[in-house]
């Protein structure tokens, strides 16, 4: 039978509740010399007993033919709608009242799949061999898969994928850990998942494993220092069983990108991708994994039902990252990525639209990537944490347990979550929507009073040092910093202001060789204030940066900060042009306008 209703999805031309994808079959062919994927993709269908076709979402893909039955059964009618921005085509195929099965046979643009990265050796560590991976997240499946591109349709997947015989492919799937001789890789998903956490990376791939569900791939060049960075790998899993319950997925294992990643990780089932800006010799950053893992629970088992309510995948999986820290490496580590993230929230709050400070938003007519802000990841958190301190945090954690437990490979909308809580927690609490209004926190912009403040320690400490220094009471040099975490470091040069003279981050940058750290977190907050101040001393080093690192995250504010003066938006528009063919098609779509002359 059909999926039950859902939310309408204004991101997607489907009409599951009239005919809806149950499985996916793929027969790929990668090619990297016309960088095109070319093949079939096979739908299993239920459907409604008037149904008459079934909806597509496309973009850019040229459909050669489709098929009822089998890719020998009968040909049927198809049209592609008219080209929506982002939203691209509704494939609409005919079908007979017992139709269960379409296959379309299709390939992709050379250009404008904007889920396909393809990589030249010299964009890779390596410097060997060409690179291909995806990102369909948030609604990019659809340039290189025909299927029905909402978090709110689930299905399972198996695919067969021909590469060059010297490249190793893998999936969010089920994947090999060594090369085969004939280039042919089969795999399986056996548990059912949304369209966004279909991926796909195929290059000069080693295997390490970490414990016996857990390892990291990597071009063998990266590949130890990227598996003595992600030791614990095998720990994360176990600590966070202990708070929410089995591990689903079977395998828990890593891929490490070139730094062309658009994201700090993707929680791709059984492959997160993450960012090489995370692999710092030290083990400092790995709260990013920490993050990714958690979404094995809140995102890919439990999945927002449409962009709108992005909050839900990304608050619970906030809430549980920190979770996970606080268990191996204890409270006040975790305290601070707590502050870090508020702080950073307040930030985006006074930066954004009042609209988009709600935490759920209205994206119709917008490119859902809109909504990835520390809205969505941040104040999500902040509601939970407040409904943790309203009901005790054995009963939150139980009430998250049972949460995964009972909505496990389902979607869930703000709507049914709000109706869920109530009657739960709610009534068991009768003042706790007194103490945490759930109305004002997910309706109304900006942040309730009710928002719990969050101090760390250790920070405190850092905001002592940074005094002492601008209150000229003590030198850079002299100032007590031998035991700081990265995390440290992060808040001590976000809260430099700014104000600071270029004589003043020189006198800095002496003692504590900012411009030269191996951090990239670090980094990315030292020049935005190199750039205010026209520190030229750093001028190489962010060149460097911004050509080699395709982390949005990063990118944003320093291309933002360098296009504040004249001369500083020509500098940009120069670096983004040698940086550009770097980028994945998530980056350039904001830099292309933002840059545009």
């Amino acid at each position: 039978m059909p999926t039950p209703p859902l939310p309408p999805d204004p991101h997607s031309f489907a009409r599951p509740a009239e005919a809806v994808v149950r499985h996916l079959s793929l027969l790929l062919t990668v090619d990297f010399a016309q960088r095109r994927l070319h093949g079939t993709a096979t739908l299993d269908l239920a459907t409604a007993p008037d149904a008459r076709e079934v909806v597509l979402d496309t973009r850019g893909l040229h459909i050669a033919a489709v098929a009822l039955d089998a890719p020998d059964g009968p040909a049927t009618e198809f049209s592609l709608g008219e080209a929506v921005p982002f939203l691209g085509q509704a494939l609409r195929i005919a079908i007979r009242p017992d139709t269960r099965r379409v296959v379309v046979r299709y390939a992709t643009a050379p250009e404008g799949a904007d889920a396909l990265q393809w990589l030249q050796p010299a964009q890779t560590a390596g410097r060997r061999e060409p690179l291909l991976f995806t990102q369909s997240q948030a609604i990019l499946a659809r340039t290189w898969v025909p299927i029905q591109d909402s978090p709110g349709i689930r299905f399972t997947y198996e695919a067969r994928v021909t590469v060059p015989p010297h490249l190793l492919a893998l999936m969010s799937a089920t994947n090999p850990t060594e090369l085969r001789a004939d280039g042919v890789y089969d795999f399986r998903m056996p548990q059912p998942i949304p369209a966004y956490l279909l991926a796909l990376a195929v290059g000069d791939l080693a295997f390490r494993p970490t414990g016996p569900r857990t390892g990291v791939y990597a071009e063998p060049v990266s590949l130890e220092a990227a598996a003595w960075e992600f030791e614990d790998l095998e720990k994360m899993v176990e600590a966070a069983e202990a708070l929410y319950g089995p591990y689903r997925w079977e395998r828990y294992d890593l891929l490490l990108l070139p730094p062309s990643f658009p994201f700090g990780g993707m929680e791709n089932p059984r492959l997160t991708f993450v960012t090489p800006t995370i692999v710092t010799g030290d083990r400092s950053l790995t709260s990013l994994v920490a993050h990714e893992l958690a979404h094995s629970w809140s995102g890919n088992l439990v999945t927002n039902a449409t962009w709108n309510d992005f909050w839900l995948n990304e608050g619970y999986t906030v809430y549980f990252e920190r979770r996970i820290m606080e268990a191996l490496y204890g409270a006040p580590y975790a305290e601070m990525l707590q502050q870090l993230g508020t702080d950073g929230l307040h930030h985006t709050v006074a930066a954004l639209p009042p609209d988009d400070t709600r935490l759920k938003l209205d994206l119709a007519g917008r490119d859902p990537d809109d909504g990835v802000t520390e809205i969505a990841y941040e104040k999500g958190e902040l509601l939970l944490l407040a409904i943790e301190r309203g009901v005790g945090r054995a009963r939150m954690d139980r009430f998250i347990r049972e949460y995964f437990d009972e909505f496990a490979f389902r979607s869930m909308d703000t709507e049914s979550w709000l109706a869920h809580v109530r009657q739960t927690l709610g009534a068991e609490f009768p003042t706790l929507e007194a103490q945490v209004p759930f109305t004002d926190w997910i309706y109304r912009p900006g942040l309730p009073a009710s928002a719990p403040k969050v101090r760390s320690a250790r920070f405190a400490g850092v905001e002592k040092q940074l005094s002492e220094w601008l209150g000229g009471h003590t030198a850079a040099t002299a100032l007590v910093t031998t035991d700081w975490s990265s995390h440290e470091w992060v808040h001590f040069v976000r809260l430099l202001p700014e104000t600071l003279s270029a004589e003043s981050l020189a006198d800095l940058d002496a003692a504590f060789g900012f411009t030269d750290s191996g951090n990239a977190e670090i980094l990315a907050q030292w020049f935005q204030h190199t750039i205010r101040a026209e520190y030229t001393p750093a001028a190489a080093a962010l060149e460097r940066f911004l050509t080699t690192v395709g982390r949005r995250k990063f990118l944003v504010p320093l291309y933002k900060g360098l296009t504040q003066t004249e001369v500083g938006r020509a500098e940009a528009q120069r670096i983004y042009r040698l940086a550009r063919p770097n980028y994945h098609a998530v980056a350039t779509s904001t830099f292309d306008e933002l840059l545009s002359a």
